[in-house]
């Protein structure tokens, strides 16, 4: 599947947009603050339904103008090519309003009975100079690529994702009170359900891409070998792995354990909230934690090997190639690290590919072969 048609109107700087995609991608090239990520963020929001860089709907909106709307239509096979099986095509369409702060999401034509039923149409994974994010900062940086990545790719994460929040946020206002903890107590068997769920597929995910996460993480890095590894705050789970009841009942004892701590804080001290995504890299002393001993080459490594599994994660789960954005991520790495991301890309990207670039000259993925379009003060040119 690819992204064959782009509608943008009055999003960001973007001047309004009717844009046809070849099936292989596009380059986009033009100077800073031109609107090149600004493109690739109207695109990404077909898929997850926000902006990718935290900012609020209203923040979307052109500067004057009261709505804007986005809209891509995502079909299967090209018209010049023979394709076996029923072609199939998608619509889906984003819009949002100052009046009421509404937003109005469409799959062809339709509201889905749910916003959330909305997202992981377009099978895009998108890669930008802030994933190093992903290493740098604390865990819910971790949980945050986790919780995107199995919302968009595992059915009924996102909803259980909701729930517990919604639970995990009446607890803690009961432990925030201080009044008798039979009150909070009361949340834990939903708590705990959702929980499991979600501890549960993020487990089963870890474990299913451990061993690919340090081979990708060797080709592109020339060598060096990594691991990524889950640490659920409630400790260990007892086998078989990753089974909800199990997970449940270990949930559950690991809750009746924190009893006096989550009195002393008033908070909910294990759960999901509070898990981790482990990256290390292997020393001469044994593994290090990237974040704290891992250099600026290495860190990026690891996270565009992130990035690379939620790729891999799309081909498997959905059986279909994702369509890869890329907003100027070849400028952030060293000349070795870039060749061999390319060389990488080009043996298993061989899906749509859109990427941005400042100049044509840093252009040189797929041999140079995708068409090079511009891009000055929002106008998209071919």
């Amino acid at each position: 599947m690819y992204l064959a048609e782009l509608r943008t109107r009055c999003f960001r700087n973007l001047v309004d947009t009717d844009l046809s995609f070849p099936p292989e991608g596009i380059a986009l090239v033009g100077a800073n603050a031109q609107g090149k990520s600004n493109l690739l963020e109207a695109i990404y929001y077909l898929e997850i339904l926000r902006s990718f860089r935290g900012a609020a709907d209203r923040e979307l909106v052109r500067f004057g103008e009261e709505v804007f709307r986005v809209s891509g239509r995502v079909r299967t096979g090209r018209d010049d090519e023979p394709f076996e099986g029923d072609r199939i095509e998608r619509t889906v369409a984003a819009a949002w309003q100052r009046t009421g702060s509404r937003k109005k999401v469409t799959l062809d034509d339709q509201e889905p009975g749910r916003l959330a039923d909305g997202v992981g149409h377009v099978g895009a994974v998108l890669f930008t100079p802030s994933d190093l994010a992903l290493v740098n900062e604390g865990p819910s940086e971790r949980r945050r690529f986790l919780n995107i990545l199995l919302s968009l790719n595992e059915e009924g994460y996102l909803a259980a994702l909701q729930r517990y929040r919604q639970v995990l946020s009446q607890r803690n206002a009961a432990l925030r009170e201080g009044r008798d903890p039979a009150l909070a107590r009361a949340w834990d068997p939903l708590l705990v359900r959702e929980g499991a769920r979600i501890l549960a597929c993020r487990g089963r995910w870890i474990e299913s891409f451990a061993s690919e996460f340090t081979r990708i993480h060797g080709l592109i890095s020339g060598g060096g070998e990594a691991a990524m590894t889950f640490e659920p705050s409630l400790g260990e789970i007892p086998a078989p792995p990753w089974e909800e009841s199990r997970v449940a009942e270990a949930y559950a004892a690991a809750l009746e354990a924190s009893r006096d701590r989550e009195e002393r804080q008033r908070t909910t001290v294990v759960g999901p909230h509070r898990d981790e995504l482990a990256l290390s890299l292997a020393g001469s002393d044994g593994d290090m934690e990237a974040r704290s001993y891992g250099s600026g080459g290495q860190r990026r490594s690891l996270a565009l090997t992130l990035r690379l599994l939620e790729a891999e994660t799309i081909r498997r789960r959905k059986d279909r190639e994702p369509l890869l954005l890329m907003d100027d991520v070849f400028a952030e790495l060293d000349e070795d690290r870039s060749d061999r991301l390319m060389a990488f890309l080009d043996r298993t990207a061989v899906g749509q590919v859109i990427l941005t670039a400042p100049r044509k000259g840093e252009v040189r993925m797929r041999r140079g072969e995708l068409e090079v379009w511009g891009i000055e003060e929002g106008k998209v040119r071919r």
